[in-house]
């Protein structure tokens, strides 16, 4: 059984496993590099068993020391969070849950604006495609692609409305002269997305679309592939702006077509909690800039 005296030597163990270098913990942890071995070592007699394959350029996790990683890794990642919810800094740091694609594309772009605005704030973000749990308190502000199905005890604000619409480079949208000549190259499929190209294609009476040349998870890489010329994507022009701005990305058929049109993606936080005035300061602050 271990003794709190060995909660050091555990954070070293997780550093170098996580790391996979003994050199590369001794740097994150500034300590020597005979150090974390000596450590290493302890823990691995007090132990009883070997966590690490050891050769002479580096070394390796060992069946156990993979299942104590998983299991500190957790550990330590709650302690941080313990650690934040009794900070005296509390009050002043926003945990922003947000999907993926918003995350990269627009809100990333547009926080300096609002740590300029607000420089007492500390804001963290973290991105996926499922909701926030707020009753964990791990989140104060979630960003959420589709309006949220269980809205009790929300505050839900619906931000700008976003254009879908075929986005592709300079080059591809040179020839794209008419509505038919899409059918000459690629589709890329955004597979998350609650518009698809038989939307469009519907639309604007061209029948059923081609079968999509490839498809991808996040709405950012859709936009990536797109501008680097792999195809025509059908995506956000909200998501697309920056590169839009850049003219990494154009609008082939911006004349010619009809859009499709829709709220995307919405802003939820609790009704209650310590947090409601600055989740309330930073909602009125993206709606203003979306």
């Amino acid at each position: 059984m271990l003794h709190l005296t060995s909660l050091s030597a555990m954070r070293i163990f997780e550093s170098a496993a996580r790391l996979g270098s003994f050199r590369a913990a001794a740097e994150e942890l500034n300590l020597s590099p005979s150090a974390i071995s000596h450590a290493i070592s302890k823990l691995e007699r007090d132990l009883g068993t070997a966590l690490f394959e050891r050769n002479t350029r580096n070394v390796s996790l060992t069946l156990p020391g993979q299942t104590l990683l998983n299991h500190a890794s957790n550990a330590f990642e709650e302690l941080r969070r313990g650690v934040e919810m009794i900070s005296s800094n509390k009050a002043h740091l926003l945990r922003v849950h947000c999907a993926p694609s918003y995350a990269a594309k627009v809100l990333s772009p547009r926080l300096p604006a609002f740590l300029k605005e607000n420089p007492e704030v500390e804001v963290r973000v973290a991105s996926s495609t499922s909701y926030a749990r707020f009753t964990d308190g791990l989140f104060d502000v979630d960003i959420i692609y589709g309006e949220p199905q269980n809205r009790e005890n929300l505050i839900v604000i619906p931000l700008a409305e976003e254009i879908v619409s075929p986005l592709c480079s300079p080059d591809i949208a040179s020839s794209l002269k008419s509505l038919r000549d899409i059918f000459r190259y690629p589709l890329i499929r955004s597979d998350l997305k609650r518009i698809q190209w038989i939307d469009w294609f519907e639309a604007n009476n061209l029948g059923t679309p081609p079968v999509p040349a490839m498809s991808f998870d996040r709405s950012f890489m859709a936009l990536d592939a797109a501008a680097n010329g792999l195809g025509v994507a059908l995506e956000s022009h909200v998501l697309a702006e920056q590169d839009l701005d850049s003219g990494r990305l154009v609008i082939p058929f911006e004349k010619i077509s009809r859009e499709n049109r829709y709220i995307g993606h919405y802003l939820a936080y609790p009704k209650g909690g310590n947090q409601r005035r600055l989740a309330r300061i930073f909602a009125d602050w993206l709606s203003r800039s979306s």
